[in-house]
């Protein structure tokens, strides 16, 4: 059985071994968010989305990314998947998570200061020209800001060819070809190496985290680097004036007939 048949075989569809004997080093960047289960509460001045005693977690996205790094490693593509993430050093616990994943080691760069997604990308493109890597998975978005502009920045920073929203990853002989979700359907791609990826949610299904995973991510290493140190320009462009919860839903009424709806639609709505 050749390498490619045992990837399909283990279910590694979406992955291509390489064949001519190169590896590429893989950057996964992983952001903190207060975990999707949570609802969340704004803070009494307005001044934004009340964090204290709340359950932080991984992106959802950035743990897709992660799972597909990992996945290139099994798969005999990547040599080595370091997991960088930018905040305050609460950020350990989710690099940790991503090394329970499967990252080999993690990247801190550590600020208290607010960033916003060209400060990320800076800071991602000073990890990923001092370590060399070939490949940055990045999750399409997080789920705080919605912003979806970190990956498509950083790659515009690095000068690499970026593909968005991917669904399907294959990389071989120092190219990748990567199917994308887009309005009409799906679109492929082919870009050679070094490249940005922004994972979907249909790219794959990120494992379960097990004990013995969790116990081994404790003992690999993570560095935790000053963002302060790097003399970057991360000043903010934008100024949050004011958060407020939405509206609360009115209750819904029951209509007798169809008649009844049109005409509440067209007096009351005003709609038609």
């Amino acid at each position: 059985m050749g390498m490619a048949e045992a990837a399909a075989c283990f279910g590694f569809e979406g992955l291509a071994c390489n064949t001519d004997g190169e590896k590429v080093k893989v950057l996964v960047a992983v952001k903190r968010v207060l975990d999707y289960n949570v609802k969340a509460r704004v803070k009494s001045d307005g001044s934004g989305v009340d964090l204290a005693n709340q359950k932080l977690s991984m992106n959802p996205f950035d743990e897709i990314a992660c799972e597909e790094a990992v996945r290139l490693k099994e798969a005999g593509v990547a040599t080595e998947i370091i997991a960088v993430s930018c905040g305050p050093a609460g950020c350990q616990e989710t690099l940790r998570s991503a090394m329970a994943i499967g990252a080999d080691r993690g990247v801190l760069v550590e600020t208290s200061d607010v960033l916003e997604p060209l400060a990320v990308a800076k800071l991602m493109q000073h990890v990923a020209a001092r370590e060399g890597v070939e490949v940055a998975i990045f999750g399409k978005q997080a789920i705080d800001d919605d912003a979806g502009q970190t990956g498509q920045m950083f790659g515009a920073l690095m000068g690499w060819a970026q593909a968005t929203f991917a669904s399907k990853v294959k990389i071989e002989g120092g190219a990748a070809t990567i199917s994308r979700e887009i309005d009409g359907g799906l679109e492929t791609l082919q870009m050679k190496l070094p490249v940005v990826i922004t994972t979907d949610l249909r790219l794959n299904e990120p494992r379960f985290i097990t004990l013995p995973n969790i116990m081994k991510a404790k003992k690999k290493p993570l560095e935790v680097i000053k963002a302060a140190d790097l003399g970057l320009d991360l000043a903010p462009r934008t100024a949050t004036l004011r958060v407020d919860e939405p509206a609360a839903r009115k209750a819904g009424i029951k209509v007798a007939d169809v008649a009844d709806l049109v005409k509440r639609l067209k007096e009351e709505a005003k709609v038609i």
